[in-house]
This record gives C-alpha cells, structure tokens and sequence, in this order.
C-alpha cells in the first residue's frame, strides 16, 4: 500500500463523535494524538470504563458531549517537558479518505492554535509527512469544526 503525503497541517473528522472539519496539526514529534476536551469524566456502562467529555472549540460555537471507550490512562510529557496524567480514548479518526481507530489523549488545549494534534502512533504505516507543506490531503476551507 502506498503511503499518502499529509501536510504538517490538515482538516480531519472525528465520525463516531460527530465532528468535522477539525484543524489539525500533523506532528511526528509526539507519540500519541491529543483532542481539545473539558469537562472529562469517568463511567462505567455494563461493565465497560468509559469516558465523557466536551469538545468546545470556542469562538460562541456550540459544543459536542461526546462518549467515547476508555482505553488508559497514561503519562504524557508535553513539549514544553511538563508530565501529566491524562485520559486514552480510542475513536475513528477520518483523514485524506482513509477511516481508521485512532487513540487520543484528552487535555485542555484552549491555549494551543489547533483543537488536535496528530501524533506518530497514527500516521505510521498510513501516511508520510511533508514539514513543508500545508493541506495536502485536505481543503483549508473545510475547516469549520462542525458538529453533526
């Protein structure tokens, strides 16, 4: 299987939560993938740990509560070197055509330019990344972080 070419940013959909257009940064420097949530909390359903979160880009949009399957949690050293104890969630990730699960950490990235970032563990096997491009398997103006 020949490996797409994503820019070091596209727009991708999260279907199982029903979003799209998501701005995303494409960064190889990180292992695990990381989505923009507040308000996260933990629950059981028949027998399985599961998480339930807010995703809130801002800008007087509406938000997501979303559910998705526990799937860890782990410590995640961010680029500025801080450690934290976040939430693993595991949901399908839509990009450049191709549907794949895709596990992410949740954090408050209210202070970050992009709601998620796509780390190494994702792109491997599937994609290759040109750090000089932008857009590649994507359209800039679908980027509208829609909720369906």
């Amino acid at each position: 299987m020949e490996k797409q070419i994503v820019g070091w940013r596209e727009v991708v959909a999260l279907p199982e939560l029903g979003i799209i257009g998501i701005p995303a940064k494409i960064d190889t420097g990180a292992r695990t993938s990381s989505l923009h949530a507040v308000n996260i909390d933990l629950f059981n359903r028949d027998g399985e740990e599961m998480a339930r979160f807010d995703l809130d880009f801002g800008r007087g949009q509406a938000y997501r509560h979303c559910e998705a399957v526990r799937v860890a949690h782990r410590t995640i050293t961010s680029s500025n070197g801080t450690a934290e104890e976040r939430l693993i969630v595991k949901t399908v990730l839509s990009m450049g055509g191709h549907d794949f699960r895709a596990e992410f950490s949740l954090a408050d990235r209210s202070d970050m330019v992009f709601p998620m970032l796509i780390g190494r563990t994702a792109l491997k096997s599937r994609f290759l990344v040109n750090p000089g491009r932008s857009y590649l398997i994507s359209n800039r103006d679908d980027a509208k972080e829609e909720f369906l």
